[in-house]
C-alpha cells in the first residue's frame, strides 16, 4: 500500500484535524486550572503537553499551520506518540492514583488517538508517481 493511501483515509479533513488539536492544546493548557489538579506532576504534564501540541501543529504542513515546517507524515507520527504519551502519563509520572487528571489524560489520548486515524491528511488528489506506476493516466 503506498504511503499516500493510508494518509488519505478517513472522514474529518486536515483543517478539522488541526483546530481540534488547537482547542485540544488549550485545554490541556487551561486543565490543571479548570478541573483542579492537585498534584505537580499532573499539572506540569497538561501544561507541558498543550504547548507541544500548540507548536507541533503551528509547525505542521497542514491547512492550519502558520511556519509548514514540519511535514505532514511526521506530524500524524507525533500524534500517534503524544496519544500514547497522554494514556501512559499517570502511570510513567505517578499520579494515576489521583482521579480527575488521570481520567481526563486518558480520554483526551484515546480521542486524540480517534481523530488522528479518522483524518484524512492528504487530499484525494493521487500523486503522478503513483498514477504512473499504477498504469493510470
Amino acid at each position: 500500500m503506498y504511503k499516500g493511501e493510508v494518509l488519505r483515509q478517513g472522514p474529518l479533513s486536515a483543517f478539522l484535524h488541526g483546530v481540534i488539536e488547537y482547542l485540544a492544546a488549550v485545554l490541556l493548557i487551561a486543565a490543571p486550572f479548570l478541573f483542579g489538579f492537585d498534584q505537580n506532576a499532573a499539572v506540569a504534564f497538561s501544561i507541558v503537553m498543550g504547548l507541544l501540541i500548540l507548536v507541533v501543529t503551528a509547525t505542521s504542513d497542514l491547512p492550519t499551520g502558520l511556519a509548514k515546517v514540519i511535514p505532514v507524515s511526521v506530524h500524524v507520527a507525533l500524534d500517534f506518540i503524544l496519544a500514547g504519551a497522554l494514556v501512559a502519563s499517570p502511570f510513567l509520572f505517578g499520579f494515576s492514583d489521583e482521579g480527575a487528571p488521570t481520567t481526563f489524560f486518558i480520554v483526551l489520548g484515546v480521542a486524540h488517538l480517534l481523530v488522528t486515524i479518522a483524518t484524512r491528511f492528504l487530499s484525494g488528489a493521487r500523486p503522478r508517481r503513483m498514477a504512473r506506476d499504477s498504469g493510470a493516466v
